[in-house]
């Protein structure tokens, strides 16, 4: 059984930074991501990272602003959010899956096995 418990939400004014982590227990999975969830939306893909090469793969909207990265020896990976917008708002998840789950289709939450609880992040204007 795979436990993914998210850390890092807040409130932050527009222009500003937060730092989401989340720690994994139980089998390993070598691809790890981010998703978000607007009220009365999708959720959608943010950020993956692959372990078995490092490669990262991020959503338009997020590509310079935000960086995922891992700790292997941790089992946790973290999401560094800098210059955050008010479309930022949303709650952020955390997901686990095998390494096809980092494929051309990262950014379908439908591809992703495990799941964390989700943080609330605000963004104020």
């Amino acid at each position: 059984q795979v436990q993914l418990v998210e850390s890092g939400g807040g409130s932050v004014q527009a222009g500003g930074s937060l730092r989401l982590s989340c720690v994994a227990s139980g089998a390993y999975n070598p691809c790890m991501g981010w998703f978000r969830q607007a009220p009365g939306k999708e959720r959608d893909g943010v950020a993956s990272f692959y372990a078995g090469s490092g490669k990262t793969f991020y959503d338009d909207s997020v590509k310079g602003r935000f960086t995922i990265s891992r700790d292997s020896a941790e089992n946790t990976e973290h999401l560094q959010m800098n210059n955050l917008k008010p479309e930022g708002r949303a709650l952020y998840y955390c997901a686990a899956g095998p390494t096809w789950t980092c494929g051309a289709s990262w950014n379908q939450a439908t591809q992703w096995p495990y799941w964390g609880q989700g943080v609330q992040v605000t963004v104020s204007s």
